[in-house]
């Protein structure tokens, strides 16, 4: 029982942080006359106040110096700090400039640009239905080119941008709210930097705006925060292959909002566009919960077949090295278990590692 209302909570967490992500261009034109350079120095400044005081709540300070004494991982968050900049910077522009629906694209096709990336450059290898998704999304981005009469270049570098950090943050594997705190303490120094220098020439609009606006501006580290610590709780709680269907809710979200609420055109060439990119995301969710039901089928068969297994050992000869029972045999490797064994084909993206604007 208490394991169910585990899940549950983990479910409305998880529900909770994409749906927040998914309204979140409700906020953003709340700043105006802000400009996009500005917000997005406010929310790198305000979101490390947040996470530091988040941290301090939950006392995981041991990161630090394993961080500043690996200089590899230092190099890592650093790009992966930049890779975001473009990110957030990008789709603040967008949607107060009027372009909401071209970026929930590109928060849509990042599944796809993940996958693709992944076997770019890390060599992996697809299943069948993989490549049709790929090729289905190919497709969609050329019939969204000819639909608005160019490539539609914020939805890709939004795409790429963010595909970028995840496979970046993969690589250093840190724990969300550790892994914003090091990302904002790297742009920290140059956000304030540029905030301290709109003040001294008269541009900055934190003062300006008035006290209500500069409390908006102070809350782009709530807005930043509050969804990812929810996230993280969901993480722990529900099966990855669940957030990796939630994270849709947030494109959604963004969509909707961006035909319903904002009124951007919809012609029929773009609705054709989306259209194939659902269809690709259809194809490639298809694969992903076939392939999990195929590997917890094969997990109860090995579980099965070990339980059936005699449970009497072969005698050792006397005087004969003893092997651990986790060890590996000479010249071999062990049999990773099921459920950490990989399939054939690229990993779906793992939301655990990515944190949607």
């Amino acid at each position: 029982m208490e394991g169910k209302n585990e899940q549950r909570a983990g479910l409305l967490y998880g529900i909770g942080a994409y749906v927040m992500w998914g309204l979140v261009p409700l906020f953003w034109p709340l700043l105006k006359p802000s400009g996009a350079i500005e917000i997005l120095a406010h929310r790198m400044v305000w979101s490390l106040g947040v996470v530091t005081i988040a941290l301090l709540a939950v006392r995981r300070w041991a990161w630090i110096g394993e961080l500043v004494r690996d200089r590899r991982k230092l190099a890592l968050i650093s790009v992966a700090a930049a890779t975001i900049t473009v990110n957030w910077g990008l789709y603040i522009w967008a949607v107060n400039n009027g372009q909401v629906v071209e970026a929930s694209l590109g928060y849509f096709i990042n599944p796809l640009v993940t996958i693709a990336m992944g076997v770019l450059l890390l060599g992996e290898r697809l299943r069948p239905v993989q490549w049709v998704a790929v090729a289905t999304g190919l497709a969609a981005v050329l019939v969204l080119a000819i639909g608005y009469g160019r490539p539609p270049w914020i939805s890709l570098v939004l795409a790429f941008s963010f595909a970028t950090y995840g496979l970046v943050k993969k690589k250093v594997n840190m724990g969300g709210l550790e892994s914003l705190a090091a990302e904002t303490a790297v742009l920290f120094v140059p956000a304030l930097g540029f905030l301290l220098w709109l003040a001294a020439t008269g541009k900055s609009t934190f003062t300006a705006g008035g006290t209500g606006h500069g409390f908006l501006l102070a809350a782009t580290g709530i807005v930043t925060a509050i969804p990812l610590i929810c996230f993280g709780a969901a993480a722990v709680r529900v099966p990855l292959s669940t957030l990796g269907l939630l994270q849709y809710l947030a494109p959604i979200f963004q969509f909707g909002l961006g035909v319903v609420y904002f009124k951007e055109s919809m012609p029929p060439e773009r609705w054709a566009g989306f259209a194939l990119v659902w269809l690709a995301l259809s194809l490639l969710t298809w694969d992903a919960l076939r392939t999990a039901r195929r590997n917890r089928a094969l997990a109860v068969k090995l579980l099965a077949t070990a339980a059936a297994a005699p449970a009497t050992a072969t005698p050792t000869p006397e005087g004969a090295a003893t092997l651990p029972s986790d060890a590996a045999p000479p010249g071999g490797t062990t049999t990773p278990a099921p459920e950490a064994a990989t399939t054939t084909g690229t990993e779906a993206p793992n939301p655990a590692q990515q944190k949607i604007t």
